[in-house]
């Protein structure tokens, strides 16, 4: 067999974590910060060896060109066998590209963003150790690898947010709580995934994707066990794509680094669940009811979210519920059965997210930690590049036309308009209230008159170079990014054509797939409607922060009780923790105190108490004394002759 070299894909960042986690101290963050991004830089040269290696290889007839390696045999019990094998296909080389190389310019941007913390090789060795455990999700070949990537992200994202562990998140939260709150959610998606995988074992006696895709195709297990299937999964991808109604842990992951919001907003974690529902096409073709679910989970999500991000003033949760609405977005493109337009916006959203919180960063790196969008205003002039490349970012995931949010958006968009109106009307909603909402904090923070305090304004000046960078090359991304998915009214969709194989099996199944093409007229139709929701967005937001005169006293009444309510975020987490977390808290403390420590405790302190007592009785019996073993003695035969003459 040739050697394929794509396992390096994995090599190299764990080659990082290893020479962190050993030598970081004697390295300075110079050289421990460009050796970790150095090693990604590496695994993206390996993802991109292995995309040209697929785009080259004769696959057979009606199947996708696949590279698979078995690197041991894992587990050999009974039925269940499972190789640890890594896939590389269309759909994994893309992922691998997206995480590698959105990962490394976030690595790079870290160096100049983390220079003032002292900790920094924890810092590095946590991220590459993100990256392993990301690659290793997408590259599985098989349910059980690719849940061991789900946990380590898992693990990881609780290291990265919780890494200034001694810091206060909010006047009630640490960053340490903060991280626990996003482990502690996703172990409950977690716990709906493993169901699926025994579900998937049971009924398909394999857990890799080939096996089991294939046999559900030509022996399918009954709807009512497909539809379970379907729904179990998309309870684990609801978990690490913050979904309803797991989506509360996204907006406290903030309370870490910027740089490590960028890596799980926009190339790791949050599309772990994207990723898996796209890989599980087949399972959820034949299941229409989950299908169905993913997409109105999807619209509702996303709609939600970014009605509580019009009313929010820290930079990075506005962000934060972004990445909750888009990730809304991207399954309502999956829940239409447009699986290629999910991950198509999976990579246009990986640039112009992670542009946005590097560039949110940049902005508080400036203002030295000042979070507030009201407390900014006239940054454009002092920070010119992080303005210019925000600006980008915020075209893009407005929707305006020409850049890359506009094609993937769209996409989704037209595969909503097809599978069910009303979806697509919620999404129309929500592109319009995402314009806005981009907007708005784009004038807070960059137009208008200054609102900084004196101290803030005095020390203001642009990121350095080793941060601005990045943000060059992520605007350009996100400039380019959507060209390689035109709309066929435009030309061609090259990203399509490269997925496509992928899902090739969606046209054999009856209502797997909602087949057919839009034409011409309705293409131009839903893109006008597009723009104008876009542009409407702006319109809102300029008169509003930026031309308040042109409404009057329209705006000038205090904030509504609806209002009040969006920026108290429905007041959701408020409801978990009355209807789940303090109720689970009290149980906990029953059990702690009146089962644990009253009954098991009790009954095992009563065993060596009674064991105790005895000992004593017996020692008095075994004194050592002939007058007493003699007055016991005397004692048994009085009372063994009273009861013969009884």
């Amino acid at each position: 067999m040739d050697f394929q070299p794509f396992p390096l894909i994995l090599l190299f960042p764990l080659l990082g974590v290893l020479a962190n986690a050993l030598l970081g101290r004697r390295l300075s963050l110079r050289a421990s910060g460009g050796l970790a991004s150095l090693m990604v830089f590496f695994s993206f040269l390996a993802a991109g060896h292995g995309f040209l290696t697929l785009r080259d290889l004769e696959p057979a007839p009606g199947q996708a060109p696949r590279l698979v390696i078995t690197l041991w045999e894992w587990i050999a019990s009974g039925d269940l066998r499972v190789d640890f094998s890594l896939l590389l296909d269309p759909l994994s080389s893309a992922m691998a590209l997206i995480v590698t190389g959105v990962g490394f310019l976030i690595h790079v941007y870290s160096i100049g963003y983390m220079a003032h913390d002292r900790d920094y090789p924890r810092f590095f060795a946590y991220l590459n150790l993100f990256m392993l455990a990301m690659l290793l999700l997408v590259l599985g070949d098989n349910f059980l690898v690719l849940f061991v990537g789900w946990e380590g992200v898992g693990l990881c994202s609780y290291l990265l947010i919780g890494f200034w562990y001694d810091r206060m998140f909010t006047a009630t939260m640490s960053t340490a709580q903060a991280g626990q709150k996003a482990f502690g959610v996703n172990r409950i998606g977690d716990f709906g995934f493993l169901i699926a995988l025994f579900l998937i074992f049971t009924h398909f006696h394999s857990l890799r994707f080939d096996t089991v895709f294939a046999a559900a195709l030509h022996h399918p297990a009954s709807a009512a066990v497909m539809t379970a299937i379907g729904l179990l999964l998309l309870v684990g991808a609801a978990g690490k794509s913050a979904q309803i109604p797991l989506f509360v842990w996204l907006p406290d992951a903030m309370a870490g680094p910027t740089p490590v919001s960028a890596l799980i907003h926009a190339a790791t974690m949050v599309t772990a669940g994207v990723y898996m529902v796209a890989r599980s096409h087949v399972l959820y073709a034949l299941a229409p009811v989950a299908l169905a679910a993913v997409a109105w989970i999807g619209a509702l999500t996303a709609l939600l979210a970014a009605t509580i991000a019009t009313q929010q003033n820290d930079i990075k949760k506005v962000l934060a519920y972004s990445t909750v609405s888009q990730l809304g977005t991207m399954f309502l493109g999956l829940g239409s059965a447009a699986f290629g337009a999910g991950i198509f916006h999976v990579l246009t959203h990986a640039f112009f997210k992670a542009l946005l919180f590097l560039g949110a960063g940049s902005v508080i790196h400036a203002l030295h930690e000042e979070q507030d969008i009201r407390k900014m205003g006239g940054l454009r002039r002092q920070l010119p590049i992080t303005f210019a490349t925000f600006l980008v970012a915020t075209l893009a995931i407005a929707g305006f036309p020409g850049l890359s949010g506009f094609f993937s958006k769209d996409e989704i968009l037209a595969a909503a308009f097809q599978a069910q109106p009303l979806l697509w009307g919620m999404g129309v909603l929500t592109a319009g209230l995402t314009s806005y909402y981009m907007f708005r904090l784009l004038f807070l923070t960059f137009f208008g008159a200054s609102r900084l305090a004196p101290e803030k304004a005095a020390h203001l000046h642009e990121s350095p170079r080793v941060m601005t960078l990045p943000l060059v090359a992520l605007a350009l991304l996100s400039i380019a990014g959507g060209w390689l998915g035109l709309p066929p009214v435009l030309g061609s969709h090259w990203l399509g054509g490269f997925l496509g194989p992928v899902f090739a099996d969606l046209h054999h199944l009856e209502g797997g797939a909602h087949g057919g093409h839009l034409g011409h007229a309705t293409e131009w139709m839903l893109m006008g409607v597009s723009t104008l929701v876009a542009l409407g967005g702006f319109a809102v937001a300029w008169l509003r922060f930026l031309k308040p005169a042109a409404l009057g006293d329209l705006f000038a009444t205090p904030a509504s009780a609806w209002q009040r309510l969006l920026a108290d975020k429905y007041r959701i987490d408020e409801l978990y923790d009355a209807l789940v977390v303090r109720p689970l808290g009290r149980l906990a403390g029953f059990l702690w105190r009146w089962i644990d420590e009253l009954l098991i405790d009790g009954l095992v302190n009563f065993s060596g108490l009674a064991v105790r007592v005895g000992g004593e009785v017996l020692r008095l019996l075994q004194t050592g004394y002939v007058q007493t073993y003699a007055f016991f003695m005397v004692l048994g035969v009085i009372v063994l002759l009273l009861r013969l003459l009884a």
